[in-house]
């Protein structure tokens, strides 16, 4: 099956060619990395295409820009109408990554932003299967701190932000590594460039907590949940560096990775370098719940079609 070729793009509340959407040199955003972005998953069964936790992500958007007093000039309904006004345009009958952004316009080189600066606000969308192996990825601690808000906000998805993943990105490519994962400022387990971590040790979950600079991640809290109707119980506390080494099981969550286990930090293997069971139990859920398959959490996926 051929993907499909997205023409069409949402910007300012206009469905408007891809072509035609652009913005000027002077645009802030591009100077100074003044957006704002999420990142939303729609799933196709054959019979329809399910977003995932879509107001979820949009509250989630909203807060990111109250933090830097940039501006959402539209409702979280419009929102949610245009993201799936954009799958309907463009005929998408498969999965597909949504981001939706908003940023700062013209504004100089003033560095005074406010709720009353100009923004712009577009989606984009295109098609998106799998980012990692599911069958495991081999990771290596960065040599980069995970920025911290001392300095920067890391609860933000602001576009600036996400030059410290950029970097720690860069390192692990260099090191042979699939992906990179950050400590916190005291040296803990904080996550990886675009993805929350969980490690399992005698049949318990442990993830950072926000304290730690993890990103409050919407697949991150599915986990959390999806384990405990399983009987696996989660507990969100620091995690030193050395401690991820007794893992029994390691994996990543995000919207792009989904559900990703690994299989080595460091060199070092984690259990038998394969999929683990709870790993595995906690996946199968959650990929029935994005298909359609599970009645339980059918208020988590939002047809489009």
């Amino acid at each position: 099956m051929k993907s499909f070729v997205p023409k069409f793009v949402w910007f300012d509340g206009k469905l408007v060619r891809d072509e035609d959407a652009k913005v000027p040199v002077m645009t802030h955003a591009i100077h100074y990395g003044t957006s704002v972005f999420e990142g939303i998953r729609g799933y196709w069964n054959s019979k329809n295409l399910h977003i995932f936790r879509l107001q979820d992500h949009i509250k989630r958007f909203r807060n990111s820009g109250k933090v830097y007093s940039i501006s959402l000039r539209f409702t979280d309904k419009e929102i949610a109408n245009a993201i799936i006004q954009i799958c309907k345009k463009n005929n998408v009958k498969e999965s597909c990554y949504i981001r939706p952004f908003y940023f700062v316009g013209k504004h100089g080189i003033n560095l005074h932003v406010t709720e009353d600066t100009p923004t712009h606000a577009a989606i984009v969308m295109f098609p998106f299967g799998e980012l990692f192996n599911k069958n495991g990825i081999k990771v290596g601690i960065s040599s980069w701190r995970r920025i911290h808000d001392i300095s920067t906000p890391p609860l933000a998805k602001m576009g600036g932000n996400y030059l410290n993943s950029i970097l720690a990105t860069q390192e692990s490519k260099r090191n042979g590594y699939d992906e990179a994962i950050l400590l916190d400022h005291l040296g803990n387990i904080s996550e990886a460039p675009g993805e929350n971590i969980f490690i399992i040790r005698d049949g318990k979950l442990l993830t950072p907590p926000p304290s730690s600079s993890a990103l409050e991640g919407i697949t991150k809290d599915s986990v959390i949940r999806i384990a405990k109707d399983l009987g696996y119980q989660t507990i969100e506390r620091e995690i030193p560096r050395t401690e991820i080494y007794f893992a029994d099981e390691v994996f990543l969550t995000g919207t792009a990775a989904e559900i990703t286990p690994v299989i080595s930090v460091d060199g070092k293997r984690v259990g038998d370098e394969r999929v683990g069971k709870i790993t595995r139990d906690i996946r199968k859920i959650y990929s029935d719940i994005t298909m359609g398959k599970n009645k339980k959490y059918s208020n988590w996926i939002t047809p489009v079609y």
